[in-house]
């Protein structure tokens, strides 16, 4: 644990403001949410007492703010697992996560995820999403396999989660399909929303549902099935695995979406996250990585007719 104190003497400018919107403006590094919380554990002193969100400043008033903070250590218990690290730098730190491992702590999975594997390897890490989700800046699902972008510092998150929320990061994925789509190229757009019957999948509602757009093309057909490109414009939840099934060509492996898709593959969904375009945190550069479908999935293209 490590205890962090900043003290502030109030300027005539700040009398008579609330102490819970006056510290925000003497460290815009936290929010109001956060001092309050802090105001309620007793962190904040004002000169050298306990006080209340609503307190008035006055001034030369002496502000005393301890920032209590768990280390990712104490948090996150470590998971000694091999991680297949395609590029790494000061800032950011790229994934080829494989099949079958799940990305943050969760139910079921409190202490073999992606994140307990790198707090293992000791790897620096972005804290904004809080440390069950350190250096979290997107995730694919747990039977996906592919790119994951990782951040190690806050600036690196920020800029690089600007870039999802504007849609210029550039995400493609390999998928094979069951059934043979007969166009070269499709958009998909449906919008998204929680399953109403059952709460561990998504379906599309064009009532309540998000914005989602999946942009597919045909890659090679086979007699019963399609290998295509999805490349994601927007990037919800399962959202490919959704779209897929909502043509009726659900992904084959998928368990959770589609019917009798699980005959050719069973271990999960037959999708691989195998590009990534973005600018980087720093350089301001442009950067493409990629890497390839993993072998299990190369062998059933191989065996297909």
């Amino acid at each position: 644990m490590i205890k962090v104190t900043n003290q502030y003497k109030i300027s005539s400018n700040l009398v008579g403001l609330r102490i819970d919107r006056v510290l925000p403006i003497l460290d815009t590094n936290y929010s109001r949410v956060y001092f309050s919380n802090a105001i309620k554990l007793g962190n904040v002193l004002v000169n050298g007492k306990e006080t209340h969100a609503s307190y008035k400043v006055n001034l030369d008033d002496e502000i005393t703010v301890n920032h209590i903070k768990e280390t990712i250590s104490e948090t996150i218990k470590p998971y000694e697992c091999e991680l297949n690290i395609v590029y790494e730098d000061d800032d950011i730190l790229i994934i080829n996560k494989p099949q079958g491992l799940v990305v943050h702590p969760g139910n079921g999975h409190e202490n073999d995820t992606l994140v307990n594997a790198l707090v293992y390897h000791h790897k620096q890490l972005s804290t904004i999403n809080g440390l069950e989700r350190v250096g979290i800046v997107h995730r694919i699902d747990k039977d996906t396999s592919g790119l994951l972008l990782i951040c190690k510092n806050d600036n690196a998150h920020r800029f690089i989660a600007e870039q999802l929320l504007d849609h210029t990061m550039n995400r493609e994925y390999i998928a094979l399909v069951c059934g043979v789509i007969s166009v070269d190229k499709g958009k998909i757009i449906a919008p998204l929303a929680r399953c109403r019957d059952n709460r561990l999948k998504y379906e599309v509602n064009t009532v309540i549902g998000k914005e989602a757009i999946t942009h597919f093309t045909v890659l090679k057909r086979f007699e019963k099935y399609t290998l295509i490109k999805c490349k994601l414009e927007t990037g919800r939840t399962h959202q490919i695995r959704v779209h897929m099934e909502y043509i009726n060509h659900p992904i084959v492996g998928d368990n959770l979406y589609g019917k009798n898709n699980c005959v050719l593959y069973s271990k999960g969904q037959l999708l691989h996250a195998y590009k990534l375009n973005f600018i980087h945190p720093s350089s301001k550069k442009e950067m493409s990585i990629t890497c390839p479908i993993p072998e299990y999935f190369k062998n059933i293209l191989i065996n297909l007719k």
